[in-house]
């Protein structure tokens, strides 16, 4: 009795091993094929201005917004706590080293994730679900190289410039609320930032990290929607995983990046 309840369970463990490594290998394939059709797409400019437009320029407003707020927020905090020792006259370099490095890629990649990843994650699912892909497949058109390499680059390229805009109004807004409501020197605020600021480590190391965590969210939110179910209700649970996968892994992405490029 002992002996068969032990088999069953290593049974069952076994199976499930096998399917999350079989899970694990299609999506390697599926990322291996995806990486390697973007070479195809500047032959197609159409397609991909087209796909800036949808993920880059319709995810800037919140962008732009957001990083406002992060600036104003970064300014009232940092002021508060360099002024305890002193040292409020380095407040531009805290805002600029807080937003370059860390908080400009981060937080817009969480909310491109939120906005252009679901959109893209819907989309394909839909597409799917319509049976378009396979009406594209059938007329001798690879989908994976007309509809989802198009997007991937799309989200390669417009991740890094709204990071930057997100980081350079956020440095706007720090200057609103520490020069301009607070008080502290304008000249200060900006000598301060300029000496302080590696354009190679610290700017570099930004736009490393938000290409990288372009990459995630915009290979998450299409193979979210590649596989997902062809149902209203599996699309749905399809967008929610992009989401949730998404924020995760940039989350991950953004610890491990953090621990090689500034471990030194």
């Amino acid at each position: 009795m002992m002996t068969s309840l032990l088999a069953r369970g290593l049974r069952s463990i076994g199976a499930a091993v096998l399917e999350a490594l079989s899970y694990v290998g299609l999506l390697a394939v599926f990322y291996g094929k995806l990486s390697v059709l973007l070479w195809s797409v500047p032959g197609r400019p159409r397609l991909l201005l087209s796909q800036l437009y949808v993920v880059g320029s319709r995810s800037l407003a919140i962008t732009l917004v957001s990083g406002l707020f992060v600036g104003f927020v970064l300014g009232l905090q940092g002021y508060y706590t360099l002024n305890r020792y002193g040292a409020e006259q380095a407040l531009g370099l805290l805002v600029a080293l807080s937003l370059v490095r860390e908080l400009g890629p981060v937080v817009a990649a969480l909310l491109f994730a939120g906005r252009a990843g679901t959109a893209l994650t819907a989309e394909v699912g839909l597409m799917k679900a319509g049976e378009q892909l396979d009406a594209i497949a059938m007329m001798g058109i690879d989908p994976l190289q007309r509809i989802l390499a198009p997007r991937f680059a799309a989200c390669l390229i417009a991740m890094p410039l709204l990071a930057a805009l997100f980081s350079a109004i956020g440095i706007g807004g720090g200057y609103v609320v520490g020069v301009v409501l607070i008080g502290v020197d304008s000249g200060a605020f900006w000598a301060q930032m300029q000496s302080g600021v590696d354009v190679v480590h610290d700017v570099g190391s930004g736009v490393l990290k938000s290409f990288v965590f372009g990459w995630i969210c915009g290979a998450t939110a299409l193979t979210m929607g590649w596989f997902a179910r062809p149902t209203p209700e599996g699309v749905s649970q399809a967008s929610t995983r992009a989401v949730v996968a998404s924020s995760l892994s940039v989350l991950g992405a953004d610890f491990l990046l953090t621990a090689i490029l500034f471990g030194q």
